[in-house]
């Protein structure tokens, strides 16, 4: 029993809160999502209703597009707007995908249901891009808005 109070110890020391995270990135974040509180939170994170972004698209409004689903997802079923690429989650951060979005203009990113894409935009705006936007609910939402009547 004596043998194992120090390990005991030094456990309890190592996985308590205190160090079990980035103090200064937790801050950063604090700040960050200091303003993001109640009704305001959609507008605050940016959020584009589906509507919206077609009503944008059919105006002409610039958008660049950013589609973050996997290749399998983007090969069945892709966007093919001007000024939309399709970069999957897992190389978006990769130096030379940042330096293909534009800061310049509204960026949309889009994913099948928004969730993936509100952790993208979270994670671009967070690293300094301002122009930020994410579709919300996704293409699946999209699909199902989507008609002769609403396209036109």
């Amino acid at each position: 029993m004596k043998k194992s109070l120090p390990i005991l110890l030094v456990t309890m020391l190592c996985t308590s809160p205190a160090w079990s995270y980035d103090q200064e990135l937790a801050a950063s974040y604090q700040d960050y999502f200091q303003s993001i509180a109640g009704k305001a939170t959609p507008k605050a994170l940016q959020m584009i209703p589906t509507k919206a972004f077609v009503e944008a698209v059919k105006k002409g409004e610039k958008l660049f597009v950013i589609d973050i689903r996997t290749p399998a997802e983007t090969g069945l079923i892709g966007m093919t707007l001007p000024g939309s690429i399709a970069i999957p989650m897992n190389q978006l951060f990769k130096p030379e995908n940042l330096a293909r979005i534009p800061t310049d203009q509204k960026v949309v990113i889009v994913c099948k249901g928004g969730h993936r894409s509100m952790a993208v935009a979270t994670g671009l705006r967070h690293i300094g891009f301002k122009k930020i936007f994410v579709l919300k609910l996704g293409t699946a939402d999209l699909a199902k808005y989507l008609s002769p009547k609403t396209a036109y």
